[in-house]
């Protein structure tokens, strides 16, 4: 047994050290930290450590492991799910006119739609990727893995940009989350009546989720606000509090059959539902304590994932998949963006924002992985996707932010 903590430390030592040095790396080069943080679970994995002689992914991460890393890294993603329902500013969807409504509603449904019509279109080429079981889960799941946008990234890049004050910023970030609301709750409908989703059934699983999910928006704020309210409460400081909560909702979810990720992210939106706005310290400690441990999820993610096995067929799909859920983003949020007044430059801000995936779709992706809605060949073809639209970014709003057609109110300050 001590020699198995040895090896989970020493993995966990050599993954946090990796991952800091690729997302450093990462930044330098104008990208997002998590394009780093990604790379390290593919440099670690089969993909190049594994390629090299000596077998060293196997033996710098033996099975008897990854159990531990990953239940670690299960928890690293209830944590950042919490975040991620906790930031979503639903008061920044009000006073911003049809923009918002409408931004949300064609970048997710128009990619949606497509990606079930790929599923439905293809078929012989999915099976040829070992999707044995293409029913209605599967459909309802490549929808939902072509329409995601990553909210934290997205944030993230406006920050940077200097975008996040900006109602251009503001507008990308809350039609975001609204999408992301929705791609949860499809993911969640997906899951239900599979295989993996336990043995309650699938009408009773609904009902019960149904509930779940009334009483942790209606009930529990509330609740949080009257009991964080009172000065000498015994639990006063909100941070236990959240944490507490995003671990029992995740554990309602998981034993309703669904991911614990669902619970994370709808104990998130409760907690924020109590109180005007965001509890810093409460931020603070959830980005840290999520941050802390999810290299370990990208390392999970990399064992399961070895781009050098694809083949013609796997990079044809990839092509089909990416076109799909680039215009599918792109092109209806800049039609929408065009049609509510923004200027061109404007419109394409917004459209390169909403089309950023990823940490929220490797989430996505290896939700259905587990549950074994896709194969590992399938999960690498759109682990690829998804790093590829995050990749695009960066380059894409250098471009659409070319001084050659100077248009200020890109830049303009929101002041209320």
């Amino acid at each position: 047994m001590d020699a198995l903590i040895a090896d989970v430390i020493g993995d966990i030592a050599l993954v946090l050290a990796v991952s800091a040095l690729l997302g450093a790396v990462a930044r330098r080069c104008g990208q997002p930290t998590v394009i780093g943080q990604i790379l390290t679970g593919i440099v670690l994995g089969p993909t190049l450590l594994g390629r090299l002689p000596g077998h060293l992914t196997n033996r710098l991460f033996p099975a008897q492991v990854l159990p531990y890393l990953t239940v670690l890294s299960q928890i690293a993603v209830v944590i950042f799910m919490f975040a991620v329902g906790y930031e979503i500013e639903f008061r920044a969807m009000r006073g911003r006119g049809r923009t918002v409504p409408l931004l949300a509603v064609s970048a997710f449904a128009v990619p949606f739609a497509l990606g079930i019509g790929c599923a439905l279109l293809f078929h012989p080429d999915f099976a040829a990727l070992g999707v044995a079981h293409q029913g209605r889960s599967f459909v309802l799941f490549m929808g939902v893995a072509c329409s995601i946008t990553a909210l934290p990234v997205l944030a993230a890049i406006a920050r940077e940009r200097g975008l996040a004050e900006t109602r251009v910023g503001v507008i990308a970030t809350a039609a975001a989350g609204a999408m992301d609301v929705v791609a949860w709750l499809a993911l969640a409908a997906a899951l239900i009546g599979t295989d993996h989703s336990g043995r309650v059934p699938w009408i009773v699983a609904l009902l019960l989720l149904a509930c779940f999910v009334a009483v942790m928006l209606i009930a529990v704020p509330p609740l949080l606000s009257w009991w964080m309210g009172r000065s000498k409460s015994v639990l006063s400081n909100p941070v236990p509090v959240a944490f507490v909560l995003a671990m029992g909702a995740a554990w309602v979810t998981a034993s309703l059959g669904l991911h614990p990720i669902f619970g994370g992210f709808i104990a998130g939106l409760a907690m924020r539902a109590s109180s005007e706005k965001p509890d810093a310290g409460v931020l603070r400690s959830m980005d840290q304590a999520g941050g802390l441990l999810l290299p370990l999820f990208f390392i999970v993610t990399g064992l399961s994932l070895n781009v050098g096995a694809m083949r013609g067929d796997a990079f044809v799909l990839l092509a089909v998949i990416l076109v799909i859920a680039v215009a599918g983003k792109l092109g209806p949020a800049y039609a929408v963006s065009r049609a509510c007044g923004f200027l061109p430059r404007e419109s394409a801000t917004m459209a390169i924002l909403v089309n950023t995936r990823g940490l929220t779709e490797l989430i996505a992706l290896n939700v259905g992985l587990t549950d074994g809605l896709i194969s590992q060949r399938l999960f690498t073809v759109l682990v690829l996707m998804a790093l590829i639209t995050t990749l695009m970014t960066g380059p894409l709003l250098m471009l659409s932010q070319s001084p050659r057609t100077p248009e200020p109110r890109v830049f303009e300050k929101l002041t209320g």
